[in-house]
């Protein structure tokens, strides 16, 4: 409990950025300046469809959304968990996304996973920053 409580501030912080960005219309921060998902695309969106109770929509979304709640409980008890399982889990963890992302983002038909560099912000602000040095650069 003591964990949790020194945790609390980080993660509502963490919470507080994504309801600002949510509100400013960015949904995730790496897809909206790089125009590429992340490993983790469609986690929040599934634990949306969770909350509705709709669990098939929630493995649509993303199929490991449940492994970040199953890793957040075992960070509670990290100190209880030999330091060689918690290496395994992790190294586990990181094939697993790693293997989902490279399946999700080679599917033409995945909707959820995308590789669109160009229309990621900071392609478009090298596009203005490109004119603007063409357009009105030193003549």
């Amino acid at each position: 409990m003591k964990k949790l409580k020194e945790a609390l501030p980080a993660i509502l912080a963490v919470a507080l950025i994504y309801v600002i960005l949510y509100i400013a219309g960015i949904g995730c921060p790496i897809k909206f300046l790089t125009g590429i998902s992340c490993m983790g695309c469609g986690m929040t969106r599934a634990y949306l469809s969770l909350l509705r109770l709709d669990i098939a929509g929630a493995f649509r979304y993303h199929p490991l959304f449940p492994i970040p709640i199953i890793a957040a409980t075992l960070f509670l008890f990290k100190s209880r968990i030999s330091q060689k399982i918690v290496k395994v889990l992790l190294f586990t963890t990181i094939v697993l996304f790693s293997i989902i992302y490279l399946l999700r983002i080679l599917d033409p038909s995945d909707t959820v996973v995308v590789f669109e560099p160009e229309s990621g912000a900071i392609a478009r602000w090298f596009k203005v920053f490109k004119w603007v040095i063409l357009h009105l650069g030193g003549d």
